[in-house]
């Protein structure tokens, strides 16, 4: 009994305890559990899950690290209680699902298109600097292929541009657009890069000098890449698993 790892179809090591992290996702998500709820001891999950107590053990810590489970000492394992700014319904969310992961990206391209018109138009000096720093540092490392650098010039990025925008709403979003897509990247990419970072750099280069029109346009541009690069690793998966 256990679950194999997965290699990809790039040859990338996939472990296995993050596939038993899908799969526990999906056993909350089809109990309806909510936040607050006591799940079955490690062992216990185990056996619902089919897969060990190590491989438990090990899958909890990467969802209570991503904020999807806690883990009190001497009290259980328990499904996390949602941040403030999320529903019941987002506590729900399935990384690796296909349909949630189109959601998300669905959502981002409204709100991040939308965000970066408004940051086009009334950013202060100091705002556009933010941005095209950001932008200019994003290239940089991303065609230094440097995933960890790239992923926290990006954050900055769409950070600033929600910042220029000048409305709190739409920054609550974007931070929440960022934190459903962390869980996605990690429970799904794995730490590997999903598609071109240099692609991606220019990209927040050229949204950076875009007035409002041209930027609606570059950042709708921007999602939709990033979107392809997800269902295309999603598909390669299924297939996989189907062969």
């Amino acid at each position: 009994m256990g679950d194999a790892a997965e290699t990809t179809g790039n040859g990338r090591y996939r472990p296995g305890n993050e596939l038993v992290a899908e799969r526990l996702l999906q056993h909350i998500a089809e109990q309806n559990l909510h936040a607050g709820d006591r799940l079955p001891t490690e062992q216990g999950l185990a056996e619902l899950l089919g897969t060990t107590r190590n491989q438990i053990r090990e899958a909890v810590k990467v969802l209570a690290a991503i904020g999807r489970l806690s883990v009190r000492r001497g009290a259980g394992i328990f499904v996390a209680a949602a941040d403030k700014s999320t529903d019941e319904e987002l506590a729900h969310f399935q990384p690796t699902d296909m349909a949630h992961v189109s959601m998300l990206l669905d959502f981002r391209r409204l709100i991040e298109a939308e965000t970066a018109r408004r940051a086009a138009s009334p950013a202060t000096p100091i705002q556009v600097r933010a941005i095209r720093d950001s932008a200019q540092e994003s290239l940089t490392t991303g065609a230094a292929n440097g995933a960890k650098a790239f992923a926290q010039a990006d954050k900055q990025f769409h950070d600033a541009v929600a910042i220029a925008a000048d409305n709190v709403f739409l920054q609550a979003d974007v931070v929440n657009i960022g934190r459903f897509a962390a869980q996605t990247d990690t429970l799904l990419f794995h730490g590997n890069v999903p598609g071109s970072l240099e692609v991606a750099g220019r990209q927040h280069v050229a949204i950076a000098e875009g007035d409002p029109d041209r930027a609606v346009q570059l950042m709708t541009a921007h999602v939709d890449t990033t979107q392809r690069q997800f269902e295309r690793k999603i598909r390669n998966r299924m297939f996989k698993m189907n062969d």
